[in-house]
């Protein structure tokens, strides 16, 4: 296997193809200056070194030809060289060696480019907070965009787009039905199955009902439903904006004097904030009839008792604080979805990317809401 111009030296038994002229410092190739020839020449030059020569000439006048592995052998023996300070040339190089250093003089003269200076942890944090306010920026934009086109215009006489609207409430909403129904039937039977679990041990059996149904109309229904549309919606919204960015249609509504946001966002807003709350309640609804039905067939409890149980441990203040979080859940993941949207860069990667990001963003915004939620339910009752 030939040894290329990375691989360590070795040193060999006796010099083939390289001579020293002496007492000059002058180094004779002799025959094809291949990745042979070349590793013994790189060789020769570091054993040179050693003497600190005022200047280094390399002989190729013995040298019929040379191929591309003693080319790149060559330039790391110029490297070496440029390194260590010292002066060389080439001398006597004729025919096809001539014209081969002709291809490969730019690299022989110029030195390589230093390697990238690697930024210190202030600059990598100042950079870091830069971006973080950027992005920020953007978002209070995208968001007092939003509430003049959704709110304030249309109370001054602009009226809504409301066939965009329907079709909208139509993708986040209608279509989302099913799969939310089914998630939170199936959660609705796992959660039902767990507590019975434990309850049962001291024949509470029937307060599977109280957990089941405080548990959905507080946290696991808007929580569910709002993550199910941010994986399904947040990501259709960031990619259809992207891909609209990359296209520059974003850059021929401006051209036009449109506002993206009034055409765009406002519509995909406002289906949001009217889907998330009936799909709530749908979710509800499905959980609760999920353990009802484990607590029917498995625990033997009366669909009318548990039904009584629910009733009386869900008040309307559960449901209430479960829809207020749903309105707010639907405006995060649209905001989220349109902002990194309008935010890609590059081409097809970028919108990927921008996906990508938007369903994270809006997992992580709806857990910090919840939490916030939570205390703040706790502590204002």
């Amino acid at each position: 296997m030939a040894q290329l111009p990375h691989d360590p030296p070795v040193a060999p038994a006796a010099a083939q193809y390289v001579e020293r002229v002496a007492p000059e410092a002058c180094l004779r190739v002799r025959g094809e200056l291949s990745s042979a020839a070349g590793a013994e020449l790189y060789r020769a030059v570091q054993a040179l070194l050693a003497e600190r020569p005022s200047e280094v000439r390399l002989d190729l006048a013995a040298v019929p030809r040379m191929d591309s592995l003693g080319g790149a052998w060559l330039v790391r023996v110029a490297d070496v060289l440029r390194q260590a300070g010292v002066p060389w040339r080439i001398v006597a190089a004729s025919g096809q060696v001539q014209d081969f250093l002709q291809l490969i003089r730019p690299t022989l003269e110029t030195p390589p480019p230093p390697p990238p200076r690697r930024p210190g942890f202030f600059e990598t944090l100042g950079e870091a907070g830069f971006a973080a306010l950027e992005e920020a920026r953007d978002l209070v934009e995208l968001a007092v965009d939003t509430i003049y086109w959704g709110i304030l215009a249309p109370l001054g006489g602009r009226g809504l787009r409301w066939g965009t609207l329907i079709e909208e409430l139509t993708a986040i909403g209608v279509r989302a039905v099913f799969i939310v129904v089914m998630m939170n039937l199936l959660m609705g039977l796992v959660i039902a199955l767990l507590a019975a679990a434990q309850l049962r041990q001291f024949g509470a059996e029937i307060f599977v009902a109280d957990l089941v149904g405080i548990a959905f109309a507080r946290e696991l229904a808007p929580m569910m439903t709002a993550i199910i549309v941010a994986a399904r919606s947040g990501s259709a919204i960031a990619a259809e904006l992207a891909t609209m960015v990359v296209q520059e249609e974003i850059d021929a509504l401006k051209s036009m004097g449109f506002n993206p946001a009034q055409f765009l966002v406002v519509p995909k807003f406002w289906a949001a904030v009217l889907a998330l709350p009936a799909l709530t309640l749908l979710a509800m609804f499905a959980g609760t009839l999920g353990g009802m039905e484990l607590g029917v067939l498995v625990l033997g409890i009366s669909p009318q008792a548990w039904l009584r149980q629910t009733l009386a441990a869900v008040t309307l203040g559960y449901v209430l604080h479960g829809l207020l979080k749903s309105v707010v859940f639907g405006a995060t993941i649209v905001f989220v979805g349109c902002h990194n949207g309008l935010r890609v860069r590059g081409g097809a990667q970028g919108v990927g990317r921008a996906t990508t990001r938007a369903v994270v963003m809006d997992v992580v915004l709806l857990i910090i809401l919840d939490m916030c939620f939570a205390l703040l339910y706790e502590f204002v009752g």
